[in-house]
């Protein structure tokens, strides 16, 4: 247990550094971080001059708390680039319209897969960034983690999926609200089970294609 805790801790850092990577390379200059967590994301973002300004959105408040404390320094400042806000990203808010990308790591997952409709049509169709970055865990690479069949990554996860069905939905995300979608990974692919982490690179049709 305490080789896979170490393999997520590591995993995680990678998820991290490749979302920065991967939002740099849009060209975006206005984030939003959709399940910012405590704050971990935002405060690669917020390193990054590119970013000239990046919204994180958290339902938990504990872990917005967490985040406020870490990020206070980018916060009060006389125009601070970084704004917090607490709520869920299934809920249509014309404030997160208009951004340049979103970010969206390891957050579905967390979702009861009945909501999934109402994210699509917040995320895709109401806030529209121009990119939308998503991570969420590849189950078929669950047994090399040490867990069992039908076990999941973190005890909170409402469902895990497999690179066809993740793809399937994704697909289908991106052709009902005019965006397109590249597929990849992250982590050390195993040849038949894939990645550890598989990921999606949404792009409107009026936005530039960048590798995922």
């Amino acid at each position: 247990m305490r080789d896979c805790m170490t393999q997520m801790t590591s995993l995680h850092e990678v998820r991290l550094q490749r979302a920065v990577a991967v939002l740099r390379d849009t060209g975006a200059k206005r984030i939003l971080d959709l399940g910012c967590g405590s704050g971990m994301l935002l405060y690669r973002l917020l390193a990054e001059a590119q970013f000239t300004e990046v919204l994180g959105l958290e339902q938990s408040g504990i872990s917005l708390a967490q985040a406020r404390r870490m990020l206070d320094g980018y916060l009060n400042v006389a125009s601070p680039r970084l704004s917090l806000l607490q709520g869920s990203y299934a809920v249509r808010n014309p404030r997160l319209a208009g951004f340049d990308a979103a970010a969206m790591i390891e957050t579905i997952e967390h979702m009861p897969p009945g909501e999934l409709s109402t994210v699509e049509l917040a995320v895709f169709a109401n806030y529209r960034p121009g990119h939308v970055y998503m991570t969420t865990p590849n189950s078929e690479y669950n047994p090399l983690l040490g867990l069992q069949d039908g076990e999941f990554r973190e005890d909170d996860h409402k469902f895990e999926w497999c690179r066809a069905r993740f793809r399937r939905w994704a697909s289908g995300v991106a052709q009902r609200n005019g965006y397109r979608v590249v597929f990849s990974g992250i982590g050390d692919a195993h040849p038949a089970l894939g990645y550890p982490t598989q990921t999606a690179l949404f792009s409107r049709f009026d936005t530039d294609i960048v590798a995922a």
